[in-house]
């Protein structure tokens, strides 16, 4: 660990980093936390650097509800790829930082690809950060010289990443468009989700009958409100093997739902058997038609259009150095051609670089054509 780092393990020095950050325009931030057992992230460590230290924060001994002092105070707060730090933070802490610069997201606007931070410090600042292993168990206490250096080296160059980053957006006239994409993470909701969608992200569930769909989608909400409540896994609560068997043959007696694949004793016993029956029920009376999201598919005679435009999009991501993902995603390219009112490409830089484009494309009023040098070029008609 740094000669200046400061293990912080009682209220009195949480107190005395939190008075001399709140005096800081800005402070690097970062996390390790753990969530492979549990269904909710356990917040392990909290690294805070300004320019008169760094701080490592241990959270177990303490009340960290403290940092929203901090966090609700003017500083600007540096982290890199915040999305999983500010899902914690709001589940820990209870408040994330007002004014967030996100140094993996406003890398995209110079051509980075969704960069560690190992990659990214090495390419801009010609830094090697210390190796150690990121998998290392952050809850074990005492933790050891080299998971202590390994925790303050991913706050150590923030600061110096973020004025050099900052300088190129601004010469290159997109660090206003990095700002608005920041404040739009940092306001992002946070959390699991609806756990009617928790069933999308189950594999051949799209090869189902409509009542199948319905029984996996109203399983699979069940799964996620019963882990979230014992705070377990939801594949330790019941794995995706169970879901699909019960959505391909659902039963209707606790006989038949031992007979299911993945279905063991713990399903089996007390509520749970009649809770699972019962949300077999229930799925079995809201089939889902077409993939489930009713609305929100898009119409089959524009589908073609979408591997179309992407190849043009991820031309135009290479000529403008800027992350293809950043830009446009499939689901921003189905979002506009739906005509969604909130789709991302019909507001601010990116209707103006992509969504105006797309629609032109779409209508008729312009072509793709190959330049003679491998690329893509759109063509008025």
């Amino acid at each position: 660990m740094s000669d200046d780092a400061r293990w912080v393990d009682d209220p009195a020095a949480l107190d005395d980093v939190m008075d001399e950050l709140l005096a800081e325009p800005r402070y690097a931030l970062d996390t390790e936390f753990h969530r492979e057992r549990t269904y909710h992230p356990r917040l392990a460590l909290v690294q805070l650097a300004w320019p008169g230290g760094t701080a490592i924060v241990d959270p177990l001994p303490l009340d960290v509800r403290a940092l929203a002092r901090l966090f609700e105070g003017p500083g600007l707060a540096v982290l890199h790829a915040a999305q999983q730090d500010l899902d914690v933070l709001t589940r820990s802490v209870g408040a994330v930082p007002a004014r967030l610069f996100d140094t993996q997201l406003a890398a995209g606007f110079l051509g980075h690809a969704t960069p560690s931070l190992t990659n990214l410090v090495a390419a801009e600042l010609g830094v090697r950060l210390p190796k150690g292993d990121r998998l290392s168990d952050w809850l074990h206490r005492p933790l050891s010289a080299d998971q202590l250096t390994y925790a303050a080296a991913d706050v150590a160059h923030l600061l110096e990443l973020h004025d050099r980053l900052a300088d190129q957006l601004a010469a290159r006239g997109r660090l206003d468009w990095a700002l608005e994409e920041c404040e739009l993470l940092r306001t992002r909701p946070t959390g699991a989700g609806d756990p009617r969608h928790a069933w999308l992200r189950l594999k051949e569930v799209r090869t189902l009958r409509p009542k199948g769909k319905g029984v996996a989608r109203a399983v699979a909400a069940w799964r996620e409100r019963r882990a979230a409540s014992v705070d377990q896994p939801v594949r330790t609560v019941l794995p995706d093997l169970a879901i699909l068997g019960l959505a391909q043959r659902p039963p209707r007696t606790i006989d038949e739902l031992k007979r299911t694949r993945g279905i063991d004793d713990r399903h089996t016993r007390g509520n749970v058997g009649h809770e699972l029956l019962a949300a077999v029920e229930e799925g079995l009376a809201d089939p889902v038609a077409d993939d489930g999201r009713g609305d929100d598919e898009l119409d089959r005679a524009l589908r073609p259009a979408v591997t179309l435009v992407s190849a043009w999009v991820s031309q135009l991501a290479r000529d403008e150095r800027i992350d293809t993902a950043l830009l446009a995603t499939r689901a921003d390219l189905e979002a506009l051609l739906r005509d969604d009112p909130d789709a991302r490409l019909k507001q601010g830089w990116r209707a103006a670089m992509v969504g105006d484009g797309v629609r032109r494309l779409v209508d008729g009023r312009a072509a793709l054509a190959f330049d003679g040098k491998g690329g893509l070029r759109l063509l008025d008609v």
